[in-house]
C-alpha cells in the first residue's frame, strides 16, 4: 500500500472541500461561476400539493352502499369481499347483508375516502389513514351490542356499551385513546373543531363520533331504524347542542 505524503494529502482535502462552492452559489443564483463558464439554472420547484383539510362528509343521508367491497384478511392481504349470508336475515339499510352477530367481523375497505355501510358493519375506505381504518374495524366490533349504562369505563371490554363507552372503545382501537373517557371528558380532548376523518360530538349527557362519512353512535336520533346502542348511522342534520372535538391530526 502506497502512503502519499501528508501535504499533498492535505492539500487536496482543501480543494476538495472549496472549490465546488462558487459554481454551487452559481447555480443557485442563474449566474456565472468564477471561470466565466455558465452555470446552469435550477428549474423552480413544484409548489407543495394543498392538504385537504375539510371533513369528510356524506352528501345523501342514504347510507345504502352497493359498490365494491374488499377484505383484508389476517396475512394482511387485500380481497375481494364474499359475504356469507345467513339464511333469512335482512339488511333494513340495503347494501350486502353481513352477519352482524358473528364473533369477529371482518376488517372491510371501500375504495375512496368515505367509510361505507355494508349490511350492519362499516367499510374503511381505502385512502383514509390506517389509525381511522383500525377505529372504523374496532367499532364493527361491538356493534350490535346491547346499550348498558356505564358499558366501556370500567373496562374497555364490556357485554354493551354507552355513548362514551362506544367512542373511547373506537378510539382505543385505532390506539388514539388509552383510558376511557365519559362524554364530558371528551368535551375537552383532542383539537378544537372539525377534523378532517373524525370528529367527537359530546355534552354533559350524550357522545358520539363521526367516522369518514358515518356516525357511530348509541343514539337513533335522524336514525330511520331506530336500533338502540352501538351502531353505524346516518350523519345528523344537525349537532347543536355539542362540543365538536378531533383528534389532532386526523
Amino acid at each position: 500500500m502506497r502512503v502519499r505524503p501528508l501535504s499533498l494529502f492535505l492539500s487536496s482535502v482543501v480543494v476538495a472541500c472549496v472549490v465546488p462552492a462558487e459554481p454551487a452559489l452559481a447555480e443557485l443564483t442563474g449566474g456565472t461561476s468564477a471561470t466565466g463558464t455558465a452555470a446552469p439554472v435550477s428549474a423552480p420547484a413544484k409548489p407543495a400539493p394543498a392538504i385537504r383539510t375539510s371533513p369528510v362528509t356524506a352528501r345523501s343521508a342514504s347510507i345504502a352502499y352497493s359498490g365494491p367491497v374488499y377484505q383484508r384478511t389476517a396475512s394482511g392481504e387485500v380481497v375481494p369481499y364474499t359475504p356469507l349470508t345467513p339464511a333469512g336475515s335482512v339488511n333494513p339499510s340495503g347494501g350486502i347483508a353481513v352477519g352482524v352477530a358473528a364473533a369477529t367481523k371482518p376488517q372491510l375497505l371501500v375504495p375512496g375516502s368515505r367509510a361505507r355501510y355494508v349490511g350492519g358493519l362499516a367499510a374503511a375506505p381505502m385512502s383514509a389513514p390506517p389509525a381511522v381504518a383500525e377505529i372504523v374495524w374496532a367499532a364493527d366490533q361491538i356493534i350490535g351490542l346491547p346499550y348498558i349504562f356505564g358499558g366501556g369505563h370500567g373496562s374497555f371490554e364490556s357485554p354493551g356499551y354507552d355513548c362514551s363507552g362506544t367512542v373511547s372503545y373506537a378510539l382505543h382501537g385505532g390506539r388514539l385513546l388509552s383510558v376511557p373517557a365519559d362524554s364530558s371528558e371528551f368535551m375537552h380532548w383532542g383539537s378544537h373543531g372539525l377534523g378532517r376523518w373524525v370528529t367527537i360530538f359530546s355534552n354533559p349527557g350524550h357522545a358520539y363520533v363521526d367516522v369518514a362519512g358515518l356516525r357511530l353512535d348509541t343514539s337513533a336520533a335522524d336514525d330511520p331504524t331506530r336500533q338502540q346502542g352501538p351502531r353505524w348511522r346516518p350523519l345528523r342534520r344537525n349537532n347543536g347542542g355539542y362540543t365538536v372535538r378531533h383528534p389532532l391530526g386526523y
